[in-house]
């Protein structure tokens, strides 16, 4: 087996288990440099290079911030590394950004040039649906397509609504680290509405929305306070969830869902309607 089929079996394998990493690629290179085309690395996100390589110092600590900071932001960047001369006749120095482009100097001997992309390859975004209303069917359904993993949470008696998701959950008892990049959703159209929220709030999680009325979320929030829910944890409850499309079907609602949870992890607010 060849070096080059090695990594891509490494980056197979990181991303079936969920593990965030970027993928540094060497596209063009000018004059002598160690590293040539093709040329990849696996770098982790405590900026170490795990498998791989694609050159020595030259490259490496502009190659590396580029990878930390697409691990932060979900963004892929292109570094090139270049003499000064050369950066100079480009009109830009080390540390520029330019047309997409971030620019570094080659300190090395060989004083050639690389154009390395940086791209971050992170676990997919998870959606949590508690309850089998069909509005939580619809944003199960949806979410799968758009490339969201799914997880379902409900009674063992109810989990036959769904026809397909990445994880089941027999209840509303959620593992503790679902953490960043967790989007939940509270569909339980009265069935279970108390013990879901408490199950949304013992995590963490950049979204939980619950589906109904402004009254309704309004004494489930009073019962929460009365079980030790902190205030300001549930003043980021959305309810009613979703953009405000003017959503009837639960088809509709779940898009209206699905469309706030994207706007926020794009990084836009919906209008009117802050997380």
């Amino acid at each position: 087996m060849s070096r080059a089929t090695d990594i891509l079996d490494i980056i197979s394998t990181r991303k079936a288990a969920g593990e965030p990493f970027a993928l540094a690629t060497v596209v063009r290179t000018v004059a002598a440099t160690a590293a040539k085309a093709g040329a990849k690395a696996v770098i982790l996100p405590d900026g170490t290079i795990s498998e791989g390589w694609i050159g020595g110092g030259c490259a490496r600590t502009a190659v590396l911030k580029a990878a930390r900071d697409a691990l932060a932001d979900g963004r892929s960047r292109l570094v090139s590394v270049a003499p000064a001369d050369l950066l100079a006749d480009r009109g830009v120095r080390a540390g520029d950004e330019k047309e997409g482009v971030r620019f570094a100097q080659n300190m090395c001997p060989s004083q050639g040039t690389m154009d390395i992309f940086v791209e971050p390859v992170l676990p997919r975004p998870q959606v949590i649906v508690c309850g089998s209303s069909p509005v939580a069917v619809a944003i199960a359904d949806l979410a799968a397509r758009i490339g969201f993993a799914v997880t379902a949470c409900a009674p063992a008696a109810e989990q036959s609504a769904f026809e397909a998701v990445d994880r089941r959950v027999e209840g509303y008892a959620l593992p503790v680290d679902e953490g960043s990049g967790s989007y939940i959703v509270v569909s339980t159209q009265g069935r279970g509405d108390e013990a879901a929220l408490l199950a949304a709030f013992s995590v963490e999680a950049d979204y939980v929305a619950f589906v109904g009325s402004r009254k309704k979320a309004q004494k489930l929030k009073e019962m929460l306070i009365g079980r030790g829910i902190p205030k300001e944890r549930l003043a980021k409850l959305k309810a009613p969830a979703g953009l405000d499309l003017g959503a009837i079907t639960p088809e509709e609602i779940a898009i209206s869902i699905l469309a706030e949870i994207v706007a926020l992890r794009r990084g836009k607010a919906a209008r009117g309607s802050p997380p």
